[in-house]
């Protein structure tokens, strides 16, 4: 059986990244196209290096642009490829536009398709991200729900129950694949000069929250105000979207340790470390509950309710008052929770699904 992985962005690498090595470890017949969402050499070419995966085989390189210039890129490039290698299967992971370009390219060239992460839901339809999700498990054939509440939620939307496997979440597989070589990394809290637990680690990066001024510059007034009142160091991997909407829009932060953006081992090695972690990103609410490290998400909803369920994680929207005593409330927590997304061993329930060794 020939697999396409199908990936674009820094989370899809590193949540594919077991995929991967659970098909190299099988000595499997697979490729690999990137299709080059993300651009710059830090959220991109050096998590392949550091992660030891296999260069893709095909990147189309298709930048940044519109949702529907972006969308029709890959579209086109996956298309054209597909048609090439001919593969039997094609996975892809999460809610960009890579994954539903993706898709849409296999359903139309009757390839079958395995949503990885599949079910997840935030019921905020401006969100480009919950688009993404749905169409992309409405075309597939596999869909590998994390946990048992995703996969509820594929049923009540009309999804055949046979099309539908709980596997976990292969960002456990990665965090734990990952974790120990993270804490060996020199490109991380050492080299700031942290010390373990006295510090927060903010990241921001989501349409809804940078791309509106007013609330760009609210939540900034808030890091600010939490940074004095906590008299603590916030480090603030700035993503290149954000950092071009703060100078768009002349928004700037006083109180803020803002640094470049790092390596996945690096990154993991903050989150790690951390004593609370803000943010409005899917992947890091579900990085921080594993590592056992409190959160808070700016947004007024998550597609990961899971981690509200199990005690991690605290939605703050965006108004300053209201993030401050979310703060507050997290950091008083015992970190005794149960990761509610699995034992590490998803990517191989997904290759033996997929490849037909296993029915569940």
């Amino acid at each position: 059986m020939k697999i396409a992985i199908i990936l674009g962005t820094r989370p899809e690498i590193i949540k594919m990244s077991p995929v991967i090595r659970e098909l190299e470890k099988r000595s499997a017949d697979y490729f690999i196209l990137h299709t080059g969402q993300h651009y710059s050499y830090n959220l991109d070419k050096i998590f392949f290096d550091q992660l030891n995966l296999p260069k893709p085989r095909y990147n189309l390189e298709v930048g940044s642009g519109s949702h529907g210039e972006q969308t029709g890129k890959v579209l086109v490039g996956v298309e054209k490829i597909l048609l090439k290698e001919s593969p039997d299967a094609v996975l892809v992971q999460g809610d960009t536009n890579s994954v539903l370009a993706g898709a849409l390219a296999a359903v139309k060239l009757h390839i079958i398709i395995g949503h990885i992460e599949a079910g997840l839901r935030s019921y905020d339809r401006q969100m480009p991200e919950e688009i993404n999700r749905i169409l992309t498990d409405h075309c597939s054939d596999y869909l590998f729900a994390p946990t048992v509440k995703s996969k509820s939620i594929l049923l009540n939307e009309g999804i055949p129950k046979e099309k539908i496997f709980v596997t976990g979440n292969t960002i456990v597989d990665a965090v734990y694949q990952n974790l120990e070589l993270a804490m060996d990394h020199d490109n991380g809290y050492h080299e700031l000069g942290l010390k373990p637990k006295e510090y927060f680690l903010l990241t921001l990066h989501r349409e809804e929250n940078v791309d509106n001024p007013l609330k760009l510059s609210s939540i900034f007034q808030s890091l600010d105000r939490i940074a004095t009142y906590f008299k603590v160091t916030v480090v603030f991997p700035i993503h290149p979207r954000t950092q071009k909407r703060m100078f768009d829009f002349d928004v700037k932060s006083k109180n803020l340790t803002i640094v470049d953006p790092l390596d996945f081992l690096g990154f993991l090695q903050l989150e790690n470390n951390a004593r609370l972690i803000l943010t409005d990103s899917g992947g890091v609410q579900e990085e921080s509950c594993i590592l056992g490290v409190p959160c808070v998400t700016l947004r007024d909803n998550t597609e990961r309710p899971e981690t509200l369920d199990a005690g991690a994680n605290i939605l703050a929207g965006s108004n300053p008052e209201n993030i401050l005593n979310c703060a507050e409330t997290m950091l008083a927590k015992h970190n005794s929770w149960q990761n509610p997304f699995g034992d590490g061993k998803a990517a191989e329930r997904i290759i033996s699904i997929i490849t037909g060794e296993s029915n569940a």
